[in-house]
């Protein structure tokens, strides 16, 4: 069986983030003409690699109690700053606020969390009810005691953070489902699976991730697997246009197809297309492509 090498720079040869945009797209907006996207994008290359890759390794023990022992969740505000988890907003129960990032956070990890119990019978992430803390308005470093929004989303091994996004490419990453309920997967693999963050080991990860968002957006929308959209990260890319999003679980590799600044999804959607080596630990966010087409070739 052949193999293949990931793109020159694909992965950028780092332990890859549990992020939702791909070090792909990020390394491809460090290079982009846009002076505010390229800082931006050199920033979250450079900012809190190790301490996210950490998190993410941390064992399940980092679980916050939910006082009743079910869905329970907890909303910040980090003020556009990188220091986790920030400023309690709005709690279970509480009513809308005025702040639509607090709300859609708020309701996007209850439906991810109604979506486990309801289809897979489990209480929160690890099954013990543990409450689901959310981070919004997170911002990057960019500079001495300067920020800027950030334009990611992700699991820090015990909590869900969003970046507002530059407004350029990315608008606010609360506004997608299919992006929460990506990230808290995570969190429920760390108390279900072992899998190593390397390799194939690490590819599957993401795949869980990418297949349980989305079908928590189905399951929300009461959409069957031959109706609904296998596409990743819709709503939060300014860009209108239809193949302009982060992943297409369907058709990997076509996903930001030839766009200016995020360049072309590299993903294979096939064995024969492996990527192997050491950049980005093995191809991790670029295998991941085989097993969602192959989930979803088999859904429908």
């Amino acid at each position: 069986m052949s193999r293949t090498s990931p793109p020159r720079g694909a992965e950028g040869g780092r332990r890859p983030r549990p992020c939702i945009v791909p070090p792909y797209m990020v390394e491809a907006m460090a290079r982009c003409d846009d002076r505010a996207i390229r800082d931006g994008a050199i920033a979250a290359l450079g900012h809190c690699a190790a301490g996210r890759a950490f998190g993410s390794d941390l064992p399940a023990l980092l679980a916050t109690p939910s006082p009743a022992e079910r869905r329970h969740r907890l909303v910040y505000d980090a003020c556009g700053k990188d220091r986790l988890p920030g400023t309690l907003v709005r709690t279970e129960g509480e009513p809308e606020v005025a702040d639509t990032a607090v709300d859609e956070a708020y309701e996007h990890a209850g439906d991810t969390c109604d979506f486990f119990h309801a289809v897979c019978g489990r209480n929160s992430l690890n099954d013990r009810g543990m409450a689901l803390i959310s981070s919004v308005h997170v911002g990057e470093p960019a500079g001495r005691d300067r920020f800027q929004p950030m334009s990611n989303a992700f699991w820090n091994g015990s909590q869900m953070a969003d970046g507002e996004g530059d407004g350029t490419l990315f608008r606010s990453f609360t506004r997608a489902l299919d992006v929460a309920a990506h990230e808290l997967t995570h969190g429920v693999q760390a108390f279900t699976s072992n899998l190593v963050s390397l390799r194939q080991s690490e590819a599957i990860h993401e795949h869980f991730a990418d297949v349980f968002g989305v079908l928590v957006r189905q399951w929300r929308r009461r959409e069957t697997a031959v109706e609904a959209s296998w596409l990743v990260g819709a709503d939060v890319l300014v860009s209108a246009e239809t193949r302009q999003v982060i992943r297409d679980l369907e058709h990997p590799g076509t996903a930001s197809a030839d766009h200016p600044l995020l360049g072309s999804e590299p993903q294979p959607g096939h064995m024969k297309r492996l990527c192997e080596g050491p950049a980005g630990a093995g191809g991790v966010h670029l295998n991941s492509g085989i097993p969602n087409r192959a989930f979803v070739i088999a859904a429908r």
